[in-house]
């Protein structure tokens, strides 16, 4: 007979592990969806309070994100956002839209019909997102968008890796409506996949997608061009202040 406290014991493990996975999920989430600054410190109790959880598993988690690159340890210091540079950043946009683009045409040649369905609907529901100037229900419409079409290529492998390159593009993707004019483009290479798709045309699902990153890129790009210069330009008038 195999005794009560060798059955518990396990299970109990496993709870707090399922537990420990929960929250580092979800901050793994925050960090993909921006809800982070590049540079922005984490305290852990902060963290916790956000959260709702203790400050232990919340500990913890920060330092998996940190030893998956996400975070960045400061000794002595906690962890803090990444920054990056822009050598960094036009390195991801070029990543981000080789593997991408090989995902959404694999996925294309799987995709269900009630799955075309599905990202029809979305692709009219994020026009409706971007007129109403709702900027987070697009992105929450575009992620799913994206998450069906590359998960339908069936490769596990490489969707983790696209993944990954969302985690280090999310603390700086919530400057994508800095510009005002982004709103006006930023479904049409969604609507160009979304005929492509009708078409069976595979090469030109990829083309879309690669387009889609690269266009959301230029904002981006734009607006980190842009407050570089701000902050030098900040930095030379306190020069000059005090000469």
């Amino acid at each position: 007979m195999i005794p009560p406290v060798e059955t518990t014991l396990p299970i109990a493990a496993s709870a707090a592990g399922t537990h420990q996975d929960q929250i580092y999920a979800t901050l793994r989430q925050w960090i993909t969806v921006g809800r982070f600054q590049p540079g922005e410190r984490l305290k852990i109790r902060t963290v916790a309070a956000d959260m709702g959880v203790g400050q232990m598993p919340v500990r913890a988690a920060l330092q998996r994100l940190s030893a998956e690159g996400a975070l960045f340890n400061v000794p002595n210091a906690g962890v803090t956002v990444p920054r990056m540079s822009l050598p960094e950043f036009d390195d991801l946009l070029q990543m981000r839209m080789l593997l991408e683009g090989e995902a959404a045409e694999r996925g294309s040649l799987r995709l269900e019909s009630a799955q075309i369905s599905q990202l029809q609907s979305w692709c009219a529901q994020m026009d409706e997102a971007l007129l109403a100037g709702e900027f987070k229900r697009y992105l929450d419409i575009n992620e799913e968008f994206h998450v069906t079409l590359y998960k339908a290529a069936g490769s596990p492998l490489l969707f983790h890796l696209i993944d990954t390159l969302w985690l280090r593009a999310g603390p700086i993707s919530n400057r994508l409506f800095d510009t005002p004019s982004a709103s006006a483009v930023l479904n049409v290479a969604h609507e160009d996949l979304i005929q492509a798709l009708a078409q069976r045309d595979s090469e030109a699902v990829r083309r879309a997608v690669e387009r889609d990153i690269f266009v959301a890129g230029q904002f981006l790009r734009s607006t980190f061009i842009s407050r570089r210069v701000k902050t030098s330009g900040l930095g030379a008038r306190s020069a000059d202040s005090k000469t």
